[in-house]
């Protein structure tokens, strides 16, 4: 789960290098899910697994309500942060994330969970504006992630599950795709789909049948601390006293949850 947290972490950077080839979020996005599910497809022909579609049939409803949780959580938070900013949006979407997932797996909430969102508010919320369309969008997001974690519990094949929840999510955003039209921004793109994406949704859903989904969805808050520190070193980024305070609290939070697991 930490290494999915990792891999997660340089999601955030590979869309900010993105944004700069002229890539709309609403396409990066779409890309992001589609380039996961030809990866998936290709490591499950690699590893020889059995027809997908005998899996979608079984279950076409989660599959389904999985993809839309993915293509939600992708627009969500793209649309809240022209509208709010990146650090508020970082808070609700990934803040609130812990809190619906304990309450709809019936978890009980830890003081180590509060820790972390007090953390992660500290370390991001630096910058941003209210708006309750923002707010409502970053809720939005919340709610997509939430959605795929607690549909895609003790799955069987996480690899398969992973494939589906993609080329679904895909199929949603599809009316949002655009063509590249430089070779960097395809070079990302494939980068994009397969590590923080491809490998860190199958760790993410792996880690699924083994831990609780409260104490998954906590840990996964390492993403932005690995994104920070990515942005101080590719991009020259300051980080302010306050925000390696949160950090600090976020990281022992995670600590210290995981430890009594």
């Amino acid at each position: 789960m930490t290494l999915a947290g990792l891999a997660w972490g340089t999601g955030g950077p590979t869309g900010a290098l993105l944004g700069h080839t002229g890539l709309t979020p609403t396409a990066t996005s779409f890309w992001r899910l589609a380039t996961a599910a030809l990866w998936l497809a290709i490591a499950r022909r690699i590893t020889r697994r059995g027809p997908a579609r005998p899996v979608f049939a079984a279950t076409p409803l989660r599959h389904l309500a999985s993809g839309a949780g993915l293509a939600l959580c992708q627009l969500g938070y793209f649309a809240a942060i022209p509208r709010v900013g990146v650090g508020i949006a970082t808070v609700i979407a990934l803040g609130a994330a812990p809190i619906l997932i304990t309450l709809a797996a019936r978890e009980r909430l830890t003081p180590s969970v509060l820790a972390a969102i007090t953390g992660l508010t500290l370390l991001t919320a630096t910058t941003g504006t209210t708006n309750l369309t923002g707010i409502a969008a970053a809720l939005a997001s919340a709610v997509g992630y939430s959605a795929t974690t607690i549909l895609n519990r003790n799955t069987p094949d996480p690899l398969t599950t992973a494939y589906l929840g993609f080329a679904t999510g895909a199929a949603f955003l599809l009316p949002f795709a655009a063509l590249p039209t430089t070779r960097s921004a395809w070079l990302l793109i494939a980068y994009f789909g397969l590590i923080p994406t491809a490998l860190a949704y199958t760790l993410f859903y792996k880690a699924l049948t083994t831990l609780k989904a409260s104490t998954t969805a906590l840990i996964a808050l390492i993403e932005p601390v690995v994104a920070t520190a990515l942005g101080l070193l590719l991009f020259q980024e300051h980080l302010t006293t306050t925000s390696l305070i949160g950090a600090g609290v976020l990281l022992a939070a995670v600590a210290t949850h995981a430890s009594h697991e």
